[in-house]
């Protein structure tokens, strides 16, 4: 190993240093992101906005542009003579890397859905009386509500004179306290 490297000029075997430090610490960090280790460690400047998950000087994105300028420099370097034109295209790759690795992360985190639910998503919606609901606030019954494409069991009130009796078909007019307040439609 050392007589391939010592056969190597300095700027060579630099970028070849780089490749394969860059490498190991990328499958390190992989390897530590599938058994939950936690893998983006942040240095101490972050730009972007403060709720953002992405920050330029992170550690997966200073590995991502080493393996980038690393290997841009190992593959081009007897191809390309000017050293300050090969060093400028390995920038330029490094920087294509840590962009590629942002839009990826962001198509993925578009996937999430955010599936918390409050009595609030209720109102104006249209359910059925599964327990009957005595009249005027007098006590509780339940109701089966759609809502977010799940089908809840929530407790509900009425103001109305009489009760509503089970299997009824009832609108949600407002939410008091941990209950709907419901009417028959």
């Amino acid at each position: 190993m050392t007589a391939f490297f010592s056969s190597m000029e300095s700027p060579e075997r630099v970028y070849w240093y780089i490749a394969i430090g860059a490498s190991i610490v990328f499958v390190l960090l992989t390897i530590a992101s599938f058994f939950g280790g936690d893998s983006d460690v942040d240095v101490e400047t972050q730009v972007g906005e403060a709720e953002s998950p992405f920050h330029l000087f992170s550690l997966r994105n200073i590995i991502n542009f080493l393996l980038g300028f690393g290997w841009t420099g190992v593959v081009f370097y007897g191809n390309i003579e000017n050293q300050i034109i090969l060093g400028l295209l390995a920038i330029l790759v490094g920087a294509l890397f840590v962009a590629v690795f942002f839009m990826t992360m962001r198509s993925f985190l578009k996937l999430t859905e955010n599936n918390t639910f409050s009595l609030e998503q209720a109102v104006g919606k249209t359910g059925n009386v599964y327990l009957k609901i005595p009249p005027q606030k007098t006590g509780k019954g339940k109701v089966l509500i759609s809502v977010k494409g799940s089908v809840r069991e929530l407790e509900a009130v009425t103001e109305d004179e009489s009760a509503i009796e089970t299997g009824r078909t009832v609108e949600v007019v407002a939410v008091e306290g941990s209950a709907l307040i419901v009417k028959r439609v």
